[in-house]
């Protein structure tokens, strides 16, 4: 319920309407009190009304307290600034830096202007002198706001960086001037993730470094989207899968040792040193790995699965992940809107509802030895990594708009490869390295992160391993959401009415076609469907743009829409025909470059279409039949989706939506004037 306040803070619009939602819920609270006179149902409708009205105020409370001013618009600027954090991204050859500007800085002009509290820049790594975090440093960079959205259904940096601080996001210029050095000393987790690559080179070193630190910078991409395809991406993130191992590492370690001086053996509850030693190495690893939302969650669980041993109490319920999700909820309430806490408390609660089913707990307590034993393993396993696929699906295809197929099959072979081989053999390199002589190890975790690498591209170029999705609708997601968590919180025959809100939204989602149009905020890029592709606008269209248009229309990879049969494009404008699935054929015209067309020309090409897209403004004369969707029209609506079929249009941007990342408050020099278009 807490999380549901959080969600209805994102879903509504305006404050007037966030005040009525928390009062409202008082009210069912204050009114179940008095009316349940003190019955369970009564108090139960009480505490989940408190805690929606908790969680919409303390995510308002949040975003009011990281509040921060925006760049108003792109800009080169030149300025000082001290460094707060340096993220080496080592596969792209670039490194991410997060700067406190100090004092004003000037543009290309020489004119004064100001820029937000905190920015962040991409700078090669050829053209980043030696500056540690705390550095002053003397720069120039192209800067421009966060952007919102590209088109409904794609990342939204605007709302993330809004919690994150950060009012301006670019890319940093040589030459870059050190004017007071930093920390010489690059911090613990810096100097262990260089120190993994060194020692085992390209993605591996990536992998690996990712396991110890959560680093994940010096993976490539190809191997990184191989990973997500396969369904082995949970690996890189460090969560449960990594805490318990260092945990039980911990305490078999601990055990054993104190286990050999018989004056503490007798003494002393030697299980219950071993369960302290084990919190402080979670606590100690949740922290060297950047404290990340999985890490935090799986840090409070491991610390409450020990407290519930020591306690003679059962330790794997539905409570232990409600107390990590309420340690996280409180203190970052944002991260229920994002994938990394939606993935990981989905998989965790999947997994302890599926093994507190009476049938299966009786299956895995059986008494089997050798092969049965194995194989009733081996059937456990599979069962969860199926259970745990269908969990995520739902909301992969919500972020990532992609579901991989085979996750079940290869975490079979890759959780017990990194658990029991790969994290063993790298704590063990480690520990050799005090004494020089872990060069033997780091060869092994080599092959073996070799096979896990091959794996996950084995898999994911395996016909029908990832499946396109278009955007997925709110309502459907909402209804899949509502009916998995029903299924996994009853315990009675009453959770199987769960699976009427759960097949609903899955039929929804089926039967949801993906978008015939798609345009981005800025005009600059649209993409229409062609059969069963995506065809893009322009030819030289950036990776990111094409995959952000190819994933959101429900396709893998675009394709040219000037090499398509169903459009005629110039160096101007392009014409493409859209077979709607009603039979009939719209026209969409579209502007492809900077130069102006003729507005005779421009005019009479409007009025045969059907939908006009520019990134200019459009005379006025230029009118289509339906949809024109020029600069003006854009920057109400920004980045949207069009279906013909049903004339459904979803934009980015809603009326009247006041959340603080929409219209920030903004520092930098007003843009230009604008110039009448003939």
């Amino acid at each position: 319920m807490l999380g549901a306040g959080i969600t209805l803070w994102f879903v509504l619009p305006r404050p007037i309407l966030w005040i009525a939602t928390a009062l409202a819920c008082l009210a069912t609270a204050a009114a179940a009190a008095a009316i349940g006179r003190g019955g369970r149902l009564a108090h139960a409708i009480a505490v989940g009304a408190v805690a929606m009205a908790a969680g919409v105020a303390v995510i308002g409370w949040r975003a009011e307290r990281v509040a921060a001013p925006v760049l108003a618009r792109p800009v080169v600027a030149g300025f000082t600034a001290r460094v707060e954090r340096v993220e080496p991204l080592v596969a792209r050859q670039l490194v991410r830096l997060t700067l406190v500007p100090i004092g004003s800085a000037t543009d290309g002009k020489g004119r004064r202007i100001d820029l937000p509290d905190r920015v962040r820049v991409n700078v090669a790594v050829a053209e980043m002198p030696k500056a540690g975090r705390g550095a002053v440093i003397r720069l120039r960079a192209r800067l421009m706001p966060p952007p919102t959205a590209a088109v409904p259904g794609a990342y939204d940096y605007a709302r993330v960086a809004w919690f994150a601080g950060i009012g301006a996001t670019g890319r940093g210029l040589a030459p870059i001037a050190v004017l007071r050095a930093g920390q010489p000393d690059p911090g613990i987790r810096a100097a262990l993730t260089a120190h993994i690559i060194a020692n085992v080179p390209g993605s591996a070193g990536g992998v690996a470094a990712a396991l110890a630190t959560g680093d994940t910078g010096a993976i490539d991409e190809a191997d990184a989207e191989a990973m997500r395809a396969a369904g082995l991406a949970h690996l890189l993130s460090v969560s449960g899968l990594h805490i318990t191992a260092v945990v039980g590492a911990t305490m078999v370690l601990v055990l054993r040792v104190l286990a050999l001086i018989p004056a503490l053996a007798l003494r002393l509850r030697l299980p219950l040193v071993a369960a302290m030693a084990g919190a402080g190495a979670a606590i100690g690893y949740t922290l060297l790995t950047g404290a990340e939302v999985p890490t935090i969650r799986s840090c409070v669980a491991a610390l409450l699965v020990l407290a519930a041993l020591a306690l003679g109490r059962e330790a794997m319920t539905l409570r232990l992940v409600a107390g990590g999700a309420l340690v996280v909820l409180l203190a970052w309430p944002e991260a229920l809107a994002g994938p990394s806490f939606q993935l990981s408390f989905a998989a965790i609660t999947a997994i302890v509802a599926l093994h507190d089913h009476p049938a299966l707990r009786r299956f895995g307590q059986r008494e089997e030895r050798g092969w049965r034993r194995l194989a009733r393993d081996l059937l456990l396993l599979l069962a969860t990594g199926v259970v745990v696929e269908l969990a995520l699906m739902p909301i992969a295809v919500y972020h990532f708009h992609r579901a991989g197929l085979y996750g079940a099959l290869a975490n079979i072979i890759a959780i017990p490869l990194t658990t029991f081989v790969i994290m063993p053999l790298e704590l063990l390199a480690l520990l050799l390295d005090m004494g020089g002589v872990g060069a033997p190890v780091w060869w092994l975790t080599e092959r073996a992160l070799g096979l896990l690498l091959w794996l996950a591209q084995v898999v994911a170029a395996s016909p029908g391993a990832v499946t396109a999705w278009a955007a997925l609708p709110d309502g459907a997601f909402a209804l899949m959401i509502g009916g998995g968590l029903w299924v996994a919180l009853w315990r009675t025959r009453v959770r199987r009415w769960g699976a009427v809100p759960l097949l609903l939204g899955i039929v929804w989602a089926l039967a949801t076609p993906p978008p015939d149009l798609l345009v981005t905020g800025d005009g600059r890029h649209a993409a229409v469907r062609a059969g069963d592709e995506v065809a893009i606008l322009r030819d030289r269209t950036g990776d990111y743009m094409r995959d952000v248009l190819a994933a959101n229309g429900g396709s893998i990879a675009p394709v040219l829409l000037g090499e398509t049969g169903s459009a005629r494009c110039t160096r101007d404008l392009c014409l493409a025909e859209v077979q709607g699935r009603s039979g009939r054929r719209w026209r969409v015209l579209m502007t492809r470059s900077a130069y102006l067309v003729p507005a005779g020309e421009l005019i009479a090409a409007c009025t045969r279409a059907d939908v006009v897209v520019s990134e200019r403004r459009l005379p006025r004369r230029c009118t289509p039949r339906w949809l024109k969707l020029d600069r003006d029209t854009l920057a109400q609506t920004g980045g949207l989706a069009v279906t013909f079929a049903n004339g459904r249009i979803v934009t980015v941007r809603q009326p009247g939506d006041a959340h603080p990342w929409i219209d920030p408050p903004r520092v930098g020099a007003a843009p230009p004037p604008r110039r009448p278009q003939s």
